[in-house]
């Protein structure tokens, strides 16, 4: 397993050893005991699954305040994902600031989204299959958002017309947002 660290030291990227050959591959896609090695240590309890039929979708930007916030560990099955983590704790010199990697079920590579950070994704392929861990229950009395399309934030989204869902159209700016301290 390789760990690379992005413009944020908590948001990192995550590749799985891959074992091929003429039948196909095989992954460690995660082991709590060698991620903890790593100095990653989250109580993951929960597994959730997306499909996104159409390539642009965009899927965020999604968070849950304290105390039922969430650690996420994304990774791709099918197709591929920009995927983005924003530093939202007001109390951190990066508050605002973004980090975009593409993620895949070629390049297998994951991301850890720790707590702290909204979260979303655009689809670059058409029916993809994104999975992804948390490390708390969801709970729609904390549930928050950031609208995707922030000039403040002026992420690269790669979609040109994107498919948005009505609740994502509705969040606010994070000028507005209820965020971390």
């Amino acid at each position: 397993m390789k760990i690379e660290t992005t413009f944020f030291k908590e948001v990192k990227v995550i590749t799985p050893k891959v074992f091929t050959d003429h039948r196909g591959f095989f992954m460690e896609s995660y082991n709590a005991e060698r991620f903890k090695e790593a100095g990653i240590a989250f109580n993951f309890i929960q597994d959730n699954h997306s499909l996104s039929v159409n390539k642009g979708t965009i899927r965020g930007l999604h968070f849950q305040l304290p105390p039922k916030s969430q650690a996420k560990l994304v990774r791709v099955v099918k197709g591929a994902i920009y995927d983005v983590a924003v530093d939202i704790r007001k109390s951190s010199p990066h508050f605002g600031k973004w980090v975009g990697v593409e993620l895949s079920a070629e390049n297998k590579k994951q991301l850890i989204i720790p707590r702290g950070f909204a979260h979303g994704f655009c689809t670059l392929e058409e029916n993809t299959e994104v999975i992804y861990k948390v490390d708390e229950y969801y709970a729609p009395e904390y549930d928050r958002g950031i609208r995707w399309d922030d000039p403040a934030l002026n992420i690269n989204w790669p979609a040109n017309e994107p498919v948005l869902s009505e609740k994502d159209l509705d969040h606010p700016n994070l000028e507005h947002a209820d965020v971390f301290k």
